[in-house]
C-alpha cells in the first residue's frame, strides 16, 4: 500500500556544500541516500517529497562533512499481508512468474497460478496451460494477493514477497474478463 509518511534521517553535506545548505540541497541527498531503500517499518521509500525541517550541523571526528538531522515527507510502498494488488509480469521462469508491483517484485509461484498444469515454454517466456489455453507471459497484467512477506533492509532486491491468483477475482485481467462473460452467458 502506497503511503505519505512524515520520517527524519540525518544526512551528510559535503564541504564543498556547505555555503548552501538549503532545503533543496538537503532533498536531493536525501533521495540520494533513501529513495529504493527498503525499510521494515515503513517499507520501500519511493521518493522525498518536501523538507520540512533542517536541524544544526554536527561535525564529527575524522569526517570532512557536516551532519544534520532532517524531518521531511516521503511517497513509501509497504507491500501487506492479504493485500490484494494489480501488476505486471516483468520475468516468467520454470516455478513461476515475477510481479511489478509497485517498486517491488513479487513471485506468482506456479502452483498459485491455476489449479491446472501449466507448462514453461521456454523459447516464448511464457506458462501456458494445455486444458483451457490459458498463456501467462511478460507484460501480462495480473490480480494477485500477498500471502508471505520477508523484507531484507540490507539489500532490498533480496526481499521477498509471495502472491496468489487461485481464488476468485484473482489472475490475469484477460482471463478474469473472460471468466465473467461466460458467467453472464450463462445466466
Amino acid at each position: 500500500m502506497y503511503k505519505r509518511a512524515r520520517l527524519k534521517d540525518t544526512i551528510e553535506v559535503p564541504p564543498r556544500h556547505l555555503a548552501d545548505v538549503t532545503p533543496d540541497l538537503v532533498k536531493r541527498l536525501l533521495q540520494d541516500k533513501l529513495e529504493g531503500r527498503m525499510d521494515e517499518e515503513v517499507g520501500s521509500i519511493v521518493t522525498v517529497t518536501d523538507v520540512h525541517d533542517i536541524g544544526d550541523g554536527a561535525v564529527l571526528p575524522n569526517r570532512p562533512g557536516v551532519y544534520y538531522e532532517a524531518e521531511f515527507d516521503a511517497v513509501t510502498y509497504d507491500p501487506e499481508m492479504q493485500e490484494v494488488v494489480d501488476g505486471e509480469v516483468v520475468e516468467v521462469v520454470n516455478f513461476g512468474a515475477f510481479v511489478g508491483i509497485g517498486p517491488v517484485d513479487g513471485l506468482l509461484h506456479v502452483s498459485q497460478i491455476s489449479d491446472e498444469y501449466l507448462a514453461f515454454d521456454e523459447e516464448n517466456q511464457q506458462l501456458a496451460s494445455r486444458e483451457s489455453n490459458q498463456i501467462l507471459g511478460t507484460g501480462d497484467a495480473v490480480r494477485t494477493r500477498i500471502v508471505t512477506k520477508s523484507i531484507d533492509e540490507r539489500n532490498p532486491r533480496e526481499s521477498k514477497i509471495g502472491l496468489t491468483a487461485k481464488q476468485p477475482g484473482l489472475g490475469k485481467h484477460g482471463w478474469l474478463r473472460a471468466k465473467h462473460e461466460e458467467e453472464q452467458e450463462a445466466e
